[in-house]
């Protein structure tokens, strides 16, 4: 498994709006081929805070959905609204195994 967790810092005022455009980008995102999970997490702490959790069966999985039309949309609409850079780390999956 292949999963990315994206951090994304969103400017206040856009917090709705980003909110929106990631359950859209969401949506198609789990229908994708070789996809395992989108999960989209709010900080209870600080409503501005996200966590995307992206795993995928394969690396080559996960690249294809950054070709989506639907991510390039999510990107290119969600760009200015962040407060900071989103930052995204990478991660093997280890369990469950895929067999579990």
């Amino acid at each position: 498994m292949y999963v990315t967790i994206v951090y994304a810092s969103v400017k206040t005022d856009k917090t709705e709006a980003f909110k929106e455009a990631t359950r859209m980008n969401h949506e198609q995102s789990i229908r994708e081929p070789g996809n395992m999970r989108f999960d989209i997490l709010q900080s209870a702490d600080d409503p501005t805070r996200f966590v995307l959790y992206e795993a995928y069966k394969t690396r080559k999985d996960a690249a294809a959905h950054k070709e989506t039309a639907h991510y390039l949309t999510w990107r290119d609409t969600v760009a200015d609204w962040m407060a900071e850079p989103r930052k995204g780390v990478i991660y093997g999956g280890l369990y469950p195994t895929g067999d579990d």
